[in-house]
């Protein structure tokens, strides 16, 4: 018998259909999370070449 797995927002039990989540709410909350940049992964830090700025195309 396996053991029911938490929603790692809540700590309610996840349901199959959001899984790992229980709801659509929580799904919602962890993709705002990374949408926002709390969720980071550690690295040396990325240095622009001098005088270069990043290109940004707003032309569609």
């Amino acid at each position: 018998m396996s053991k029911a797995t938490k929603c790692p927002i809540c700590g309610q039990p996840s349901t199959p259909d959001y899984r790992p989540f229980c709801s659509r709410r929580c799904a919602d909350v962890d993709l705002g999370r990374w949408f926002g940049g709390n969720y980071r992964i550690p690295g040396e830090p990325v240095q622009e070449p001098d005088g270069e700025k990043p290109e940004i195309n707003d032309e569609t």
